[in-house]
C-alpha cells in the first residue's frame, strides 16, 4: 500500500498543480450523473426543449446565474483565507483538503441524498453505515461498535453526554420496570453500575426497552441524581452548551485542572472524584481530550481508564468516559497496521520507516501512544473528519463502544425492525436532515487512503513532522526591530501538530507582551487587511486564569517569559499565537527552508509596523 500511495496526487496543490486532474475526474463524474438522468425511463419526454432554450428569458436568466456566480467568486477570491498555501498558512484548523473527498462531495451533491432516512438516500446512507464501522475500527471498538456522521464536533459532544445521561439513568429505570434484574442493589450501586453490565441487562430484555426508556432520564426525572460531569480546563466550548442542552445543567459541570503540558491533571481528577464520593455524589462521566483545540494536548486516557478501575474496586465508583478526539482521532491511524491491529510501541520506528511516514526521525511520546491505545476502553468518542481527516467542512462524527447503546437514545423500538433491514440513521442521532454528500466524501477518502499507518498514517505523519519543523524553526528566532530586541518563545513541546508561541520584547511587562501578540495577529491574520497579500497567517488565543487557572504560570509565564506571580495575577492571562500545522508539505526540509525565510520576512514586516 505505502509504495502505491503518493500523497502528492491526493491534493489539488498549493499552486493548483493537480487542477487539470481535478477537472478531468469531476467532468467524468458529471457525465456519469447526466447519463444516469437520461437513462432512467428513456421513453419519458424531456421537459426542457430546444425552443425553450432559445427564448430570450431563458438566455437572460442563464446570464443572471453566471453574473451572480461571478460575484460570489469575486467575493471569495477577495476575502477568503488562503489556507491552501503550502508553507505560509499556520493558523486556524483549515488546510488543503483531499482531492478524492472534494470530488466525492462535488459529485454526490447532484444526487442530493438526505441521510436522515434510508428511503431518500439508499446509496449514501449505506456509505454512512460503512463510515461508522470505519470509525469503530479506527477507534478500537471493532465490529461491535457503531458510529455516524454529524455536522461537527459540537453535535458529537452533545451526543456523548446524551448517551452518558441516558445510560447512567437506566439502572434507576430497571429498578422500576425489571426490579429482579437489579435486586439487592442500593441507589448508590445503581448509579455506579458499569456500562457493560447495564447494557447486558438491556440487551437481554429487548421487549421491555420502551418501558425502560420511558422512566429513564428522557422522562426528565432523576437527572440531578446522576452526578457530576468532569471536563479538563482545556475543554472545548461545546461542553457547557451540551450540559445545558441535555438538562444535566451547568451546576453539574466540574472543570478539572490541567498540568503545565495542558493535559488533564490526574491527581486533581482523583482528588475531585474522591471528594464527591465522600459526599455520596456520583460522577456521571469524565471527558478526556485528545488534541485540545488550543494546544493540541493529549490527555492520559489510559490513566483515566486505570483510575476508573481502581476506584470501582476500592469505592464502587464507576463513571462513563467520553473522549473528545474531534481534532486528534485520525492520528490513531499512525498506530494501526492494515488489519487494525495496534502496533507495539517498540516496533513503531520500524513501521514508520517501512511505510515512509517521516522523512526525519520523529519521536512519538510513550504517554501519547498509551493514550491512543486505550481508546477502546471509553464508551464514546468524538471524531471529526473535517479536521485531521482532511475532509471538506462540515463532517463531524461520533462512535460508540456497543451498537446496542444507540437504542437508548433512539426514538422507535428496535425489535420491530426486520432483521437485516437497513437502519434509519435519523432515529439514532441528534440531527435530522443532513447531506449524503458528506458521507460520500468521507467514504471515498477512507477507501483511497486506508485507516492505517501506510495510508492516513503517512498523511498525519507529514503534518506532525511539519509541526516539528515549525516548532524547531521558532526556537531559532530573535529579531532586532526599530532598536528593540524581540524574542520568540514556544509554549510546550507539542504532543501532536499544534504549535503555540509568543513574541516578547526585552523589558516588556506581561500586559505589553500580550498586546504585542494581539497586534501581531491583527496585522497578519484578522482580515483587517487583505489576507491574500499576507506573507504569513497565524491564529491566536488567550490562556486566561478563569479558564486555565495557574497552569500556564510555572513553566511558561514564569520560567520562560520571566514574569512574577504578581504580574501574572495583574494581567490575568497570556496571549499566545497558535498554529494548527495541518500542511502536508512542510515535512520536506528543502521546501521548509524556502518558506521559513519567507515567514521571517513577513514577521519582520509586521513587527516593524507594530514596535516603535
Amino acid at each position: 500500500m505505502s509504495k502505491e500511495l503518493n500523497l502528492e496526487s491526493l491534493f489539488i496543490g498549493s499552486k493548483g498543480e493537480n487542477g487539470n486532474l481535478y477537472k478531468e475526474l469531476l467532468s467524468n463524474l458529471i457525465d456519469d450523473h447526466i447519463g444516469w438522468r437520461k437513462n432512467y425511463m428513456p421513453q419519458d419526454p424531456a421537459m426542457i426543449g430546444s425552443a425553450d432554450k432559445r427564448e430570450e428569458s431563458f438566455k437572460l436568466t442563464a446570464d443572471k446565474v453566471k453574473d451572480v456566480l461571478d460575484e460570489a467568486s469575486r467575493r471569495m477570491r477577495a476575502t477568503a483565507v488562503p489556507w491552501h498555501s503550502a508553507g505560509r498558512f499556520w493558523g486556524h484548523m483549515n488546510s488543503e483538503t483531499l482531492l478524492p473527498a472534494i470530488l466525492g462531495y462535488n459529485f454526490s451533491m447532484l444526487w442530493n441524498g438526505n441521510n436522515c432516512a434510508y428511503e431518500s438516500s439508499p446509496a449514501t446512507s449505506a456509505m454512512e453505515e460503512d463510515v461508522g464501522i470505519d470509525f469503530s475500527h479506527m477507534c478500537g471498538y471493532g465490529e461491535i461498535g457503531w458510529g455516524h456522521l454529524t455536522g461537527g464536533g459540537t453535535a458529537a459532544n452533545v451526543e456523548g453526554i446524551w448517551y452518558a445521561r441516558n445510560i447512567k439513568s437506566i439502572p434507576l429505570a430497571l429498578k422500576k420496570v425489571l426490579p429482579e434484574t437489579v435486586a439487592g442493589k442500593s441507589e448508590w450501586d445503581l448509579l455506579n453500575m458499569p456500562t457493560d453490565e447495564v447494557m447486558d441487562i438491556v440487551d437481554a430484555h429487548p421487549q421491555s426497552i420502551d418501558a425502560i426508556k420511558a422512566v429513564s432520564a428522557r422522562s426528565g426525572k432523576d437527572i440531578q441524581k446522576l452526578g457530576k460531569w468532569l471536563v479538563p480546563k482545556t475543554k472545548h466550548y461545546s461542553w457547557p452548551k451540551a450540559a445545558d442542552m441535555v438538562g444535566v445543567g451547568l451546576d453539574q459541570l466540574v472543570m478539572v485542572d490541567v498540568d503545565s503540558h495542558y493535559r488533564l491533571k490526574m491527581d486533581k481528577l482523583e482528588e475531585t472524584i474522591r471528594e464527591l464520593a465522600a459526599q455520596q455524589i456520583p460522577v456521571m462521566g469524565v471527558v478526556g481530550v485528545v488534541g485540545s483545540t488550543e494546544e493540541g494536548a493529549v490527555d492520559p486516557i489510559h490513566e483515566i481508564v486505570a483510575l476508573r478501575k481502581k476506584l470501582y474496586k476500592e469505592l464502587g465508583v464507576y463513571f462513563y468516559i467520553h473522549i473528545d478526539a474531534a481534532y486528534g482521532s485520525y492520528a490513531r491511524t499512525l498506530f494501526l497496521d492494515e488489519n487494525y491491529n495496534f502496533i507495539p510501541y517498540e516496533k513503531l520506528d520500524e513501521e514508520f520507516k517501512k511505510h515512509g511516514v517521516f522523512h526525519s526521525p520523529v519521536h512519538i511520546k510513550r504517554e501519547v501512544y498509551e493514550a491512543y491505545k486505550a481508546f477502546g476502553e471509553a464508551e464514546s468518542i468524538t471524531v471529526d473528519p473535517h479536521k485531521m481527516g482532511y475532509i471538506p467542512y462540515a463532517a463531524g462524527g461520533v462512535v460508540i463502544k456497543r451498537r446496542s447503546m444507540r437504542e437508548l437514545i433512539g426514538y422507535f423500538a428496535a425489535y420491530v425492525n426486520e432483521k437485516g433491514a437497513p437502519s434509519l440513521l435519523g432515529a439514532y442521532m441528534l440531527e435530522g436532515s443532513k447531506a449524503g454528500a458528506t458521507a460520500v466524501a468521507v467514504w471515498v477518502a477512507h477507501r483511497v487512503l486506508g485507516l492505517n499507518v501506510s495510508g492516513y498514517g503517512r498523511l498525519i505523519g507529514a503534518s506532525i513532522e511539519s509541526a516539528r519543523n515549525f516548532y524547531d524553526f521558532l526556537g531559532t528566532l530573535t529579531f532586532e526591530v526599530n532598536g528593540k530586541t524581540i524574542r520568540v518563545h514556544q509554549l510546550v513541546d507539542p504532543d501532536f501538530n499544534m504549535v503555540d508561541y509568543v513574541f516578547q520584547q526585552d523589558g516588556a511587562t506581561l500586559e505589553e507582551t500580550n498586546e504585542l501578540n494581539r497586534q501581531f495577529w491583527l496585522a497578519t491574520s484578522s482580515g483587517r487587511e487583505s489576507l491574500y497579500t499576507q506573507g504569513f497567517i497565524t491564529s491566536h488565543t488567550d490562556f486566561a486564569r478563569p479558564d486555565y487557572g495557574d497552569s500556564p504560570f510555572d513553566e511558561f509565564v514564569n520560567k520562560k517569559l520571566g514574569y512574577s506571580r504578581e504580574e501574572w495575577e495583574k494581567a490575568g492571562k497570556v496571549t499566545v499565537l497558535r498554529a494548527c500545522c495541518l500542511t502536508p508539505y512542510m515535512n520536506d526540509k528543502k521546501a521548509f527552508e524556502y518558506f521559513s525565510e519567507e515567514i521571517k520576512k513577513a514577521m519582520v514586516k509586521a513587527l516593524t509596523a507594530i514596535v516603535k
